[in-house]
């Protein structure tokens, strides 16, 4: 507590009042350096001229912010999904800080109100102000009190209220519904088979998964449960193919001749 004290003496100046408070409805905490704030919703339209001819805007802070929140969402999302590859992790942090949804989130915790923009600036046509403004935001956040602080700001302000973890990840891929559309068109029957369920840390159970392709099984896969496992083979059968589009006719033949050798041996036998 004693290290807010001096915030809230700040805030008896009637002065200083409004702005703190401000950014405070925002924030959901009172900045130390409110200069940096100021400065993150100064967009460049309205540019600062300084003594030394240079005009500030936050340009920089956004620059800044951009790295922040990437370590950040990266941060929470290798933390969350233990289990996924690094694919999965991508897609969905692209997904969070892609330009839309900064811009959607700037708006939602009232951000917009509090950008800086001449009036020459049509801001519903060039609504990445805001985002830009959020990423900025991230930056003063991050010189005034660090990089943990800027953690609990995306975890409580922007994730709690705002963003389904859970829900942006399911949406990103569906891979096991990737996979069945290609094999239907391809008329290849796929199937999954549950190998074994063990318990990993914390006594979590750890399902795997196998996954097969017209008979062949193409890999395995594992995840905390029994869904998440043939996502994850999905993801690494779909992959394979990828790289290898013959990949499901070699296999064929493979097999093919492994019968045919088999027969051989048999017939020698006899």
């Amino acid at each position: 507590m004693i290290k807010y004290i001096p915030i809230k003496i700040r805030l008896i100046s009637k002065a200083r009042k409004e702005p703190y408070f401000l950014f405070y409805k925002v924030l959901g905490f009172y900045p130390k350096k409110i200069e940096f704030y100021q400065l993150a919703v100064q967009h460049k339209s309205v540019s600062i001229p300084t003594e030394h001819g240079h005009l500030l805007s936050n340009e920089r802070l956004e620059f800044l912010g951009d790295a922040v929140l990437n370590s950040v969402v990266t941060d929470i999302l290798y933390r969350r999904y233990e289990h996924q590859r690094e694919g999965f992790l991508t897609n969905t942090r692209s997904k969070i800080v892609k330009r839309d949804s900064l811009n959607q989130l700037a708006v939602e915790i009232g951000l917009d109100k509090l950008v800086k923009v001449t009036k020459y600036v049509n801001s519903h046509t060039n609504n990445n102000i805001y985002g830009n403004a959020l990423e900025a935001l991230l930056g003063a956040i991050y010189l005034d009190y660090g990089y943990k602080k800027c953690k609990v700001f995306v975890k409580q302000r922007l994730f709690e209220n705002f963003i389904n973890l859970d829900e942006v990840a399911e949406n990103e891929v569906n891979f096991k519904s990737k996979l069945l559309e290609w094999c239907q068109k391809n008329k290849y029957e796929l199937e999954f088979l549950l190998i074994k369920d063990t318990l990993g840390n914390a006594n979590k159970h750890v399902f795997h998964s196998r996954l097969i392709i017209d008979s062949k099984t193409i890999c395995e896969a594992a995840g905390s449960s029994k869904k998440e496992s043939q996502q994850h083979a999905s993801q690494i059968a779909l992959d394979m193919i990828q790289s290898n589009p013959k990949l499901i006719q070699e296999l064929k033949v493979e097999l093919i001749d492994t019968i045919i050798e088999s027969a051989k041996t048999e017939d020698i036998n006899i």
